[in-house]
């Protein structure tokens, strides 16, 4: 059987013990929720060609109402040709960043991404080009 000495070390030890080790495992880690869950990769707007970075967010979010012999609402936006009338109209704007005075695109979807926004108003700013 244990002393009354040792008795009384156990009983300053546990507690002292128990505090150094909820040290260790929970004061040495310095987190940045920012660095630990990402929100994505940076948006990179460089090179906002029609084919390379437009036509494939088109063919992803709008060609299923938007191409076709008969497209909903009128615009069909399967080529360069087709889009650029409603880009250098402000249309395409207008709808993809959900402005005032115009028809919210996708209709009855979500919000096309910020990166996406962006990089097609990168492309209708600078012209909407060919290439």
């Amino acid at each position: 059987m244990p002393s009354l000495g040792d008795m009384k070390r156990l009983i300053y030890f546990l507690p002292a013990a128990a505090l150094a080790y909820s040290f260790m495992a929970t004061g040495c880690y310095y987190d940045h929720e920012d660095k630990l869950y990402p929100t994505g990769a940076a948006c990179d707007t460089s090179l906002a060609s029609f084919n390379n970075k437009v036509k494939p967010i088109l063919q992803a979010n709008c060609y299923a109402c938007h191409s076709g012999g008969s497209p909903t609402g009128g615009f069909n936006l399967e080529t360069h040709a087709q889009v650029k009338i409603v880009a250098d109209n402000g249309k395409l704007a207008g709808a993809i960043t959900h402005a005032s005075g115009f028809s919210a695109m996708p209709k009855n979807a979500a919000k096309l991404s910020d990166c996406d926004i962006a990089i097609i108003l990168k492309w209708v700013n600078a012209g909407s080009p060919d290439n």
